[in-house]
């Protein structure tokens, strides 16, 4: 495989995850519309922002160890799933990209599983 292909492997799981967690930490801020004081306002932010917070420590992990990633990310999209089977198209915009990155986080990790035997005398 070329280095332009292999760089691509390599970051495309992690600027997926990046992005994906700028898009749920959209949802937090609806709680600027909700008239509370600055107190109360700054609780409902951070407690709306676990899930972000949940889905980076996961990238800090799986940046290092991608079967990890792997296994966390597509565990977060079942759990997500399971929970709310009642809503398909919400299954689908929050599970769908975290299987994407779970199985991007898969490919990157055999590669380069691949790239260390192939390195091996």
């Amino acid at each position: 495989m070329n280095t332009s292909a292999t760089k691509l492997l390599f970051w495309a799981p992690r600027a997926l995850c990046v992005v994906f967690a700028i898009f749920l930490s959209l949802f937090a801020l609806d709680v600027f519309g909700e008239g509370l004081g600055f107190w109360k306002t700054l609780v409902a932010l951070m407690i709306h922002l676990i899930p972000t917070g949940i889905l980076l420590a996961v990238l800090l992990a799986a940046w290092r160890w991608e079967w990890l990633g792997t296994a966390a990310f597509a565990g977060l999209g079942l759990l997500y799933a399971i929970r709310n089977s009642r809503h398909p198209d919400w299954i689908l915009v929050i599970s769908g990209p975290l299987f994407v990155i779970a199985a991007l986080f898969l490919i990157s990790w055999l590669k380069c599983t691949d790239r260390q035997r192939s390195r091996r005398p």
